[in-house]
């Protein structure tokens, strides 16, 4: 039981045989347009990844620069209401005619 758990690392005796199986299945010639075909996809994850990465970064950035905080929210609430609500000058006036 203990040994069926024990698989090991991978040996050079083992990756051999491996790849005679491949080259059997594929074939010599294939091999090459499968090992290109790889390295292209590898490429283009790889900058997907990057793109993905840099627009999160970017978005990111974006928000922390365009939210205001809690405080410049609450002073521009003030201001404007200070700027709109009627003074006790105004409120006479009116009252008047």
């Amino acid at each position: 039981m203990q040994n069926y758990l024990m698989l090991g690392q991978i040996g050079p005796q083992e990756m051999m045989i491996v790849f005679i199986i491949i080259l059997l299945l594929f074939g010599a010639k294939k091999i090459p347009e499968l090992a290109r075909g790889l390295g292209k996809s590898m490429g283009e994850f790889k900058k997907a990844r990057e793109d993905f990465e840099r627009e999160i970064t970017t978005a990111e950035h974006d928000v922390k620069f365009r939210e205001p905080t809690k405080k410049q929210t609450r002073d521009e609430i003030d201001h404007a209401t200070s700027d709109s609500a009627p003074t006790e000058s105004s409120k006479k006036g009116s009252q008047d005619t």
